[in-house]
């Protein structure tokens, strides 16, 4: 993709809101956050999401957009992601670990 952002394709498809889903696109503004947060690691908190109905915080043009607070490696990140009408991947728009956060709704 030439508009910097990087498409992986998952080792093993996952269901999120009854949807197969097999592969992740990563927007580049999560590289402001590059000094914690990197695609290996998105991708981990991706397969976290797998098996779960999620509500969306905004509906837009086709798009719905999630808000998740993910416990991963006794951490609490936050991941903003989307999924597209009838499209079988996640788009990842940003995500960071939360200073002190001690609440999540993923893990």
């Amino acid at each position: 993709m030439d508009d910097g952002r990087r498409k992986y394709t998952l080792k093993k498809s996952i269901n999120i809101n009854g949807m197969t889903i097999d592969e992740v696109i990563i927007d580049p503004h999560v590289d402001k956050h590059r000094d914690h947060i990197n695609d290996e690691l998105i991708i981990s908190l991706i397969n976290l999401l797998d098996g779960k109905i999620y509500k969306s915080v905004a509906k837009e043009d086709g798009f719905s957009y999630f808000l998740s607070r993910i416990l991963y490696m006794k951490k609490v990140y936050r991941l903003v992601w989307l999924l597209e009408n009838n499209q079988f991947y996640i788009g990842v728009i940003t995500s960071f670990k939360e200073k002190g956060a001690k609440d999540y709704d993923v893990s």
